[in-house]
């Protein structure tokens, strides 16, 4: 098989691991993990790890029966990052050092999570995505396709902040079509929508949906302009 098992990694039970597969010295792989060929896990990551519940959680549910991790061929994850029990990565997406994915999470092939990016649960990011340093998506969003997303970008899903009942079932992640584009340190209001090739400038505090093709800067975030025809997605 050609795989290469530092002997203080800790490989738990039905683990299937592919061929040509490295994995670092005390790396965790809990039980039924399925690792795809040529996938390299580095020094300290734990892959398959069961999520927590705080008793006052309101995003998290009880782990019930997830299904195992899923890593794809390829893929990379880097030393001291946690992919949870549930989350599903394509063929040669990037994890990089400290970063979380968390259960009920899909990532697209080739994608990049930064380092320290944290993907919170029930999100699905797309293909060829990248998520740069210290990025946070919150729970219940959409990434499409050949987005990126700066460092430092905020997402959040409670438009109550942590207040009122009322608040229970109405938790709304961010979408971010194909194509679409964050700046470094912009935020993003809970439901808002920025759709393909739309820009949110860099510090921008984005209360209403982006339109398509459309640059918004500012606090609030208001159109300045048209992505220019060249940065297009389709012209790249």
């Amino acid at each position: 098989m050609g795989n290469r098992i530092a002997n203080t990694a800790v490989i738990g039970p039905g683990v299937q691991l592919g061929k040509h597969v490295t994995i670092g010295h005390y790396a965790v792989i809990h039980e039924n993990t399925r690792i795809g060929d040529h996938v390299t896990i580095h020094e300290h990551a734990v892959v398959g790890k069961l999520p927590m519940k705080a008793s006052n959680s309101a995003t998290t549910r009880s782990p019930g029966n997830l299904p195992e991790a899923v890593i794809g061929p390829g893929s990379i994850i880097g030393t001291g990052s946690i992919v949870y029990r549930g989350a599903w990565l394509g063929s040669e997406v990037f994890v990089a050092d400290l970063a979380t994915v968390r259960e009920r999470v899909t990532v697209g092939e080739r994608t990049i999570v930064g380092r320290g990016a944290a993907i919170e649960n029930d999100c699905s990011i797309g293909a060829r995505c990248k998520l740069e340093t210290n990025s946070y998506i919150c729970a219940f969003s959409e990434i499409g396709d050949d987005v990126f997303i700066a460092p430092y970008v905020v997402t959040t899903n409670d438009n109550y902040l942590a207040r009122s009942k009322a608040r229970f079932g109405q938790f709304k992640g961010v979408t971010i079509k194909r194509g679409g584009r964050v700046g470094a340190g912009a935020t993003i209001l809970p439901g808002r929508t920025i759709f393909e090739d739309g820009v949110a400038a860099a510090g921008s505090v984005v209360v209403s949906d982006v339109p398509r093709r459309m640059l918004v800067v500012g606090v609030p975030a208001r159109v300045k302009s048209e992505v220019p025809k060249e940065q297009w997605l389709e012209n790249q």
